[in-house]
């Protein structure tokens, strides 16, 4: 990969292009087409997206279910409030968690898990929603996992782990999501709307702490639609961690590596991707996290494996793609990892460029934003 300098990846958005809520519609996002070779622009709306796509194409979606990964507790004894972000299962009932404020907690203190009903901390110290504040789940602190990281385990009285995240657990939203959602006098908190919005129609495999964002403009009329068209569909699953939420530090360039993040290909996906490749169709990756698997999960000759593992796999300018021929994707955060993947599959400028004229002609940005298809 070439030399990579942060500052050459960012760019100025103002805070009112911040999606805050989805389109009533998921598929009435807009969509912005880029043309590698020309670099010529093109906008649209998402659910004409067919007017871009071949009959043959082969659209790869990740198929991860978002879970309910925040959580808010009390410290007992104390009361003071306690944010716990799941990050991954370690065992049965055990899990890393982001926890904040994390250099108060230490091992061996219990936390009283919150019902869903008590949202904000404005609630709690005005003293409202009281009756949410009372539990039979507890969590204890058994060990430390990284800066602001904790091993924490779930003590939930016979309670079905599904049903407890039902109970207490919030969409995880991104913190860019609630602040904007602060800053526009709304309360900074999920919605019920959010449970539905946050995810994709076609999420299967429960894992991930955020959602393929790319996958939100789908409904499944479109779906049918693309197959009608003869549209094929293949499946991968990429657990999306928090790391997607933070800023990519000079650590990770030197590395040349991310987050850890769980992937799965099964044997019929890697032959439906084979089969594509070997007929020349295009080979269409919805979203970053599906081309990490594809990228992380092929040979040096770009011959998919059915495989599972996980990956650290940053892509930056002078990344070699070997299953990609089209990306469909949202708009990302500035010197981010993302925002890198983008660059290196389209070119720095010609990004830039787009982002440019995407803030200029009002689109929405990131999560519940709006969508980019690279040709």
């Amino acid at each position: 990969m070439l030399p990579i300098r942060l500052e050459d990846y960012d760019y100025q958005l103002p805070c009112d292009r911040i999606a805050r809520h989805p389109t009533q519609r998921r598929d009435e996002s807009r969509l912005l087409v880029v043309e590698r070779s020309s670099g010529r622009l093109c906008h649209g709306l998402f659910r004409d997206i067919g007017e871009f796509l071949r009959p043959g194409d082969l659209l790869v979606l990740n198929d991860s279910r978002v879970i309910a990964a925040r959580l808010y507790a009390r410290r007992h004894p104390g009361g003071g409030r306690v944010e716990v972000f799941l990050v991954n299962e370690v065992e049965l009932l055990v899990w890393r968690a982001m926890v904040r404020p994390g250099k108060k907690i230490k091992k061996g203190e219990q936390l009283i898990v919150e019902h869903k009903g008590c949202a904000t901390t404005d609630s709690v110290r005005a003293g409202r929603d009281q009756a949410a504040l009372t539990s039979s789940f507890t969590a204890l602190v058994v060990g430390y996992a990284g800066r602001g990281e904790r091993i924490v385990r779930f003590d939930l009285s016979g309670c079905e782990w599904r049903e407890f995240l039902e109970q207490c657990g919030h969409t995880p939203l991104p913190p860019y999501i609630l602040k904007a959602r602060k800053m526009a006098s709304e309360p900074p908190c999920d919605t019920d709307d959010d449970r539905e919005r946050y995810q994709t129609v076609y999420a299967a495999t429960p894992g991930s702490v955020a959602a393929p964002t790319a996958g939100l403009h789908f409904t499944k009329e479109l779906l049918a639609e693309l197959g009608a068209k003869g549209i094929e569909f293949a499946r991968v699953t990429l657990h999306v961690g928090p790391g997607t939420f933070q800023p990519l530090l000079s650590d990770h360039l030197a590395a040349g590596q991310l987050h850890e993040e769980f992937y799965s290909v099964d044997a019929a996906t890697a032959e439906q991707v084979n089969r594509a490749r070997r007929d020349g169709r295009r080979i269409i990756p919805v979203g970053t996290t599906s081309v990490r698997v594809l990228e992380s999960a092929c040979d040096s000759r770009g011959r998919l494996d059915a495989q599972s593992g996980t990956t650290r796999l940053l892509i930056a300018p002078g990344f070699q793609f070997r299953l990609a021929d089209v990306l469909i994707t949202n708009f990302h955060l500035p010197r981010s990892s993302l925002l890198l993947l983008v660059c290196a599959f389209a070119g720095r400028e010609t990004i830039l460029r787009a982002y440019e004229e995407a803030i200029a002609q009002g689109y929405r940005f990131y999560s519940y934003g709006d969508a980019m298809m690279i040709l």
